[in-house]
């Protein structure tokens, strides 16, 4: 059997299962990845994530993979799509009529487009005091940048991410995952919760301004002190690190990868005597970080001779004994037959109505006593509009703003049945 025939441990989905943000109801008009991610946490949760989407859907689902919408399977699992045309004038009706209820509204829209639309946060708050605004933009809602376009790549260089991340001979190098919106969105989760914790306790609503400059700045590190200190950037140094010795990866006989890292005094001795090198920790050249960090090149040589000398295998054996931290570099191909991704369960078969099922990363953090669920697939255009808007709208409107254009009465796949999905949330 091929590893692309291969599956990982199966997730049954739990339409009725509870989570610790139960009674929560999400109104989602983001698009692409930041917005997505915030949600998706949300959702995983127990919060009945609303996606508001246009005629032409998410953008997120042109992002695909083999003609499939992989990205939009994975972060819109566990929420419900309503498909409404944004150009026809009853939609910002129709949007308020949701917000009325909801406890928070995420949006990703340019700076001023809320407002062109009749839905500035002040006369939401009027309508609705305790509501949470998200509002997620490029460069912040302030600013000379502000009605820049914000896309990640962009951030991730502004921010002194690309030229800080390769090798210094080299190009800089942007990240090839959507690091500044996946920073953004995780980010954004955790200052929804502060928001929602405050009108807990008897405040009152407010608007979220999440740039995604802000995050990617702040996990790079103490980098504005570093330079203010040193008077000097760092410079791009691959895999190493400026900070330790040896840390890097590592190539093997039979032409493999490990990484390891000795980002401690002891770890650094004890992978030196591991390797029959114990003259290393008694050697000024070697001995300190200090000294490691100086002669990092040669350092890189001894590690690497020793662990070219021998295949993967026994590089982990060796050093796995002695409790050196070193681990093999996987690819997508060898995590289906991983052990500890199995065992751990750390990517997952969900099911899917075009694929039969299809693998994703399992829900993170674990919660011992409220963990999240997959309560539902991700949903088809529009499958939800009916369900969620019928009852707000009443039948003569809905029929009406259906024949008018307004909104997309979805399609549902074969023996669909809304029992199964989230129809006993409230709305």
């Amino acid at each position: 059997m091929s590893n692309m025939q291969q599956t990982y441990p199966k997730k049954e989905l739990a339409p009725r299962a509870r989570g610790p943000l139960q009674g929560l109801k999400i109104i989602d008009l983001s698009r692409l990845v930041a917005g997505n991610m915030l949600t998706l946490q949300l959702a995983d949760f127990g919060a009945d994530v609303i996606k508001i989407e246009p005629r032409n859907g998410d953008t997120l689902r042109g992002f695909q993979s083999g003609n499939v919408e992989s990205f939009w399977k994975v972060y819109a699992r566990n929420k419900r799509s309503i498909c409404i045309d944004f150009r026809h004038p009853e939609a910002q009706a129709i949007l308020k009529d949701l917000i009325r209820s909801a406890d928070a509204m995420v949006e990703s829209f340019r700076p001023g487009v809320l407002e062109e639309m009749g839905l500035a946060p002040q006369l939401l708050h009027e309508m609705n005091p305790k509501l949470v605004v998200v509002r997620v933009s490029g460069w912040g809602q302030s600013g000379p940048f502000r009605s820049r376009p914000g896309f990640g790549t962009l951030v991730e260089g502004y921010a002194g991410f690309a030229a800080m991340n390769g090798f210094d001979d080299r190009e800089p190098v942007l990240p090839p995952i959507f690091l500044g919106d996946m920073a953004a969105g995780l980010y954004g989760v955790g200052a929804t919760m502060m928001a929602f914790w405050e009108v807990r306790n008897g405040g009152a609503g407010q608007v979220i301004d999440l740039s995604l400059f802000e995050p990617m700045l702040s996990i790079q590190g103490p980098q504005a002190a570093a330079y203010r200190i040193t008077g000097s950037v760092k410079a791009r140094t691959g895999s190493r690190s400026s900070t330790t010795a040896p840390r890097n990866v590592y190539r093997t006989s039979d032409g493999q990868w490990v990484c390891v890292s000795t980002s401690t005094a002891t770890m650094a001795r004890r992978l030196f005597a591991t390797m029959g090198r114990d003259d290393m920790n008694t050697d000024p050249r070697y001995s300190t970080t200090a000294a490691r960090l100086e002669r990092v090149q040669e350092v890189d040589d001894i590690v690497s001779a020793y662990i070219g000398a021998r295949t993967l295998e026994e590089n982990l054996q060796i050093f796995s004994a002695a409790e050196v931290t070193i681990g093999p570099v996987r690819d997508a191909a060898a995590l289906v037959t991983d052990r500890y991704i199995h065992e751990r369960e750390a990517i997952v078969e969900v099911e899917d109505p075009e694929l039969g099922s299809i693998p994703m990363h399992n829900i993170v953090p674990r919660l011992s006593a409220t963990p999240g669920q997959f309560r539902c697939r991700a949903p088809f255009k529009g499958e939800h509009t009916r369900e969620c808007l019928l009852p707000l709208l009443g039948q003569t409107r809905f029929d009406a703003l259906i024949r008018a254009g307004a909104i997309l009465d979805g399609a549902r796949p074969p023996g669909h049945d809304e029992s199964n999905q989230q129809s006993a949330m409230s709305v």
